[in-house]
């Protein structure tokens, strides 16, 4: 046998290992969600991704823009199921309410971290550059919309009365949503979340009375 024969052949260089991109995505929105753009390390994303940090640059830019991505990752998996209760059957109110009481099921799970991650997001705005700052602020605006368009087709059809202020009462019941995301991250359950629902749903009928009764904007 020759030296040859008994030598080790000289290691190669490989190529990077591969992964799943969507999972590695996956991973890092439940960090963003969990702990905010800031609170959120390299070292917390790289783990949970399973990679490196190369490989988290090479794949998605920058930390930033890995956050976007994660974020519309959020929207695409979860906006639909709450938001899209708004085009469903039912009353005005009863869609609105059930928005509510979905948000109060999904906050309180343990399945998931705790609130919602674009009202988080948009707590933290002074963390982003200005374009995802403003990207989070029309995410919230939209769900602000839908519920304003479901609010003016009640009146549309007659449920409401004409000349309400259709988007002062989605204002209010946005903020009742942010409200809830917000105060879950304090350790609050589900009875409270409800009862706060309720106390929201409550104040339905004031709302939305005839114009001269009701809610106006200055």
């Amino acid at each position: 046998m020759s030296p040859s024969d008994t030598t080790a052949p000289a290691p190669t260089r490989g190529r990077p290992r591969s992964f799943d991109r969507d999972q590695a995505l996956d991973a890092a929105m439940r960090v963003f969600w969990a702990k905010g753009f800031a609170g959120a390390s390299l070292s917390d994303l790289t783990a949970a991704m399973g990679i490196a940090s190369p490989s988290l640059y090479a794949a998605f830019g920058s930390k930033e823009a890995l956050y976007q991505e994660a974020i519309d990752h959020y929207e695409a998996l979860y906006g639909e199921a709450f938001w899209g209760t708004l085009a469903g059957p039912g009353t005005a109110r009863e869609q609105i309410e059930t928005v509510l009481r979905k948000a109060v099921a999904a906050f309180t799970s343990g399945d998931n971290p705790a609130g919602c991650m674009v009202v988080m997001g948009c707590s933290q705005q002074s963390d982003f550059s200005p374009d995802v700052a403003a990207a989070l602020r029309a995410k919230q605006t939209g769900s602000v919309d839908a519920m304003a368009a479901r609010i003016s087709r009640a009146v549309d059809d007659g449920e409401l009365p004409a000349g309400i202020d259709t988007r002062a009462i989605a204002d209010f019941y946005a903020a009742v949503h942010r409200g809830l995301s917000v105060t879950v991250k304090t350790g609050a359950g589900a009875e409270v979340l409800n009862s706060v629902v309720s106390s929201a749903m409550a104040a339905w009928e004031p709302l939305t009375r005839a114009p001269e009764a009701g809610l106006r904007r200055s």
